[in-house]
């Protein structure tokens, strides 16, 4: 899972221009206008060796927000972000709560104002991280001038010009050791469950049955859930941690603004879970957006369960729930190796399995076969099938281990990784789930040239 660092502040300090100096491209729209950027902007950004998403939000006019609901005349901002006060403080109160760590981007030039404070009270409540970013400290005077932005209470004050760099290394170092220490805070024993899915299929109905009280707002209104939300449970004596998230959306669907925002936290919470438990509606069946949500439960290599839910609503004779999993495997025909429950979180039939089958994954992930076992069955899988010659050559494979890691992650020395063909690669791996059947839990097969074996 990659932290997740924000840039925060009043309008017009160089939060966009900062971004674009620390992500090492003109991504954002930069001007002096304020208000120009509204939305935030994630990025990937890397410092000494260190991944994390950097999220550029529009400035929080939080004095003009009071005015606005007093009734008192405000400034016509350029942009025309006036109409949009409330909605650029809302989304970057949405990133401050999503971030590991918070930048607070301040105006060396203009010195410590009223807006600089109020942002400071927002931030003071964030129980994150946070780091003052004193810009446009272009010179030595104004590099001595920064330190008046300790009285804001809330951070280390790091002098810096977004504009020629200047000081931008001190701060990513400051930002790699606060990532590494709200790593450290977040460890735990708990096993991680993300309840994903499309909107309205029920996952928050799923998460109050578990919980066996209503936690979570349940609304047949679809959307109703906005950021992922994190409850503890313990069920007989193992601690887990329930994640309901926002419905995942098809891209051409999701509107700008906070619901946007919604679907890219419940992304991060599927990377950060241990197992996902894949929602569907009896009703709709297994749709192209069930199938894009199973592909990014891969992509982040987790263990899922797919649970058919509003089972009760269904007509149903002795061959329904076996033609209805053929359908959902033939469906999600890459990830055949999921076990398929069919509930109702409405009645809540069949939901006392959901933990159990989530536990049963989640010990999946740390099977493992012994050295002399998985060579014996790579050479059997070799002698059934050979595999294909390419350009004249034939993949020989001189010896297999499996790796520590999680998810299951099997090594391959071979006389040459590029002549290891998709599909045999696939076989390769069925061959080992025939043997081993690791439920619900992807595996990574990875090759390496036998030059590379210790």
């Amino acid at each position: 899972m990659k932290p997740i660092v924000a840039l925060v502040g009043r309008p017009n300090v160089g939060k966009s221009t900062l971004f674009n100096r620390l992500v090492g491209e003109k991504v954002a729209i930069v001007s002096d206008i304020p208000g120009t950027t509204r939305d935030r902007l994630y990025a990937d950004c890397i410092w000494n060796g260190v991944t994390f998403t950097l999220v550029d939000t529009g400035g929080m006019e939080i004095l003009a927000e009071h005015r606005i609901r007093s009734g008192e005349p405000v400034d016509i901002l350029a942009a025309g972000s006036t109409h949009y006060v409330r909605e650029i403080r809302a989304q970057a109160e949405v990133a401050i709560r999503e971030s590991d760590v918070v930048v607070f981007l301040v105006d060396t030039q203009s010195g410590q104002t009223a807006a600089d404070e109020e942002v400071a009270g927002v931030l003071r409540t964030a129980s994150r991280s946070v780091i003052v970013a004193a810009n446009k400290a272009d010179n030595l005077d104004l590099w001595d001038e920064a330190l008046e932005f300790y009285a804001l209470g809330v951070g280390p004050v790091f002098p810096v010009s977004a504009l020629n760099g200047k000081g931008t290394g001190d701060l990513l170092d400051e930002i790699v050791a606060s990532i590494s220490q709200a790593s450290l805070e977040e460890e735990t024993d708990a096993v991680k469950i993300a309840i994903v899915g499309r909107p309205n299929v029920g996952k928050s109905s799923l998460l109050n049955k578990l919980l066996r009280q209503e936690r979570a707002i349940v609304s047949p209104i679809a959307g109703t859930t906005r950021d992922a939300i994190d409850t503890p449970l313990r069920w007989e004596g193992q601690d887990f941690i329930l994640i309901d998230t926002a419905g995942i959306r098809r891209r051409g669907r999701v509107q700008k603004g906070l619901e946007y925002y919604s679907v890219l936290r419940a992304l991060r919470a599927i990377s950060r879970a241990d197992v996902a438990l894949l929602l569907l509606d009896a009703w709709e069946g297994v749709t192209d957006q069930d199938a894009h949500i199973a592909g990014y439960i891969l992509e982040e290599q987790k263990s899922v369960v797919v649970i058919v839910n509003k089972w009760d609503a269904i007509e149903k004779d002795t061959y329904t729930m076996n033609a209805y999993t053929e359908h959902v495997r033939h469906e999600l025909r890459f990830m055949d190796y999921v076990p398929v429950l069919f509930i109702s979180a409405l009645t809540g039939q069949r939901v006392h399995r959901v933990i159990p089958t989530a536990l049963e994954v989640q010990a999946e992930r740390h099977t493992r076969l012994t050295t002399h076992e998985l060579n014996k069955l790579i050479q059997d899988a070799l002698f059934q099938h050979s595999p294909p010659s390419v350009r004249g050559q034939r993949l020989k494979v001189y010896f297999a281990t499996q790796d520590k890691g999680s998810p299951p992650t099997f090594i391959f020395f071979v006389n040459d990784p590029k002549l290891v063909h998709f599909g045999y690669e696939r076989y390769l791996e069925n061959q080992i789930r025939k043997v081993c059947e690791f439920k619900g839990t992807p595996i990574r097969l990875i090759f390496k040239s036998n030059r590379e074996r210790v």
